[in-house]
């Protein structure tokens, strides 16, 4: 049985394969609960509402309300402020990696991902942190860099200090909080401090919408992340 401090999974699949398989993996983990299945978008809106789970696993291709418009109106919800949504797909498309994180989601796996990974994101999607690789993150700030223009500074982003200025752009580069200590010569605590001050000042959930704001603000261009 879990702990009663259990970190509540939400399952959003239309495949009932796919969420079983889910479940047993999640459920097998001491620290992990599922407390619940969805199989269209509007059931994972609905339920995330109720149930209001740490992490919401959400597919893509679901009928009627898609993954992504369930993610933007789960993360619009106060009552889900607290939850994170990783979403999980079959397709490993830019498109797709950008939209999602542009929705709210906290991180994006495709479903071949080894179960171990599977749970290390649910917990680091539950600690509010970004699923994002570096690799990954190259590929969304080339992709956002496409689509868009930098464009004026966003409400807060004049407010941080040059030190959080340029934990940002280390948190836009792909880099964990170990890594950008040992960049900036910084212990970890100080700059988890700054991420954390960070994403108040501007609004973000979590380290995946910081990485949009930076790239989107000039802060970051294509090849920085290498």
């Amino acid at each position: 049985m879990p702990d009663d401090g259990a970190i509540r999974v939400l399952l959003a699949d239309d495949q009932v394969l796919v969420r079983g398989g889910f479940r047993a993996l999640v459920d097998s983990e001491p620290d992990l609960t599922v407390v619940g299945e969805a199989s269209t978008g509007d059931d994972a809106v609905r339920l995330t509402h109720d149930l209001r789970p740490d992490v919401v696993l959400m597919d893509i291709r679901m009928p009627g309300l898609d993954g992504l418009e369930a993610t933007r109106r789960i993360v619009a919800d106060p009552a889900a402020s607290g939850t994170h949504v990783v979403v999980v797909t079959t397709f490993e498309l830019d498109e797709y990696v950008a939209e999602a994180i542009r929705s709210g989601a906290s991180g994006f796996l495709v479903k071949d991902t080894e179960p171990a990974d599977l749970v290390r994101a649910v917990r680091v999607a539950a600690r509010g942190d970004a699923l994002l690789s570096p690799t990954v993150t190259r590929r969304l700030l080339a992709r956002v860099a496409d689509a868009t223009r930098p464009v004026a500074s966003p409400a807060g982003l004049d407010d941080l200090t040059p030190r959080e200025r340029e934990v940002l752009v280390e948190v836009a580069r792909g880099l964990s909080n170990d890594e950008i200590a040992r960049t900036l010569y910084l212990s970890e605590s100080t700059v988890k401090t700054h991420v954390s001050r960070t994403m108040s000042k501007v609004g973000a959930r979590d380290r995946a919408q910081l990485v949009v704001l930076a790239y989107e603000a000039g802060l970051v261009r294509p090849g920085w992340a290498d």
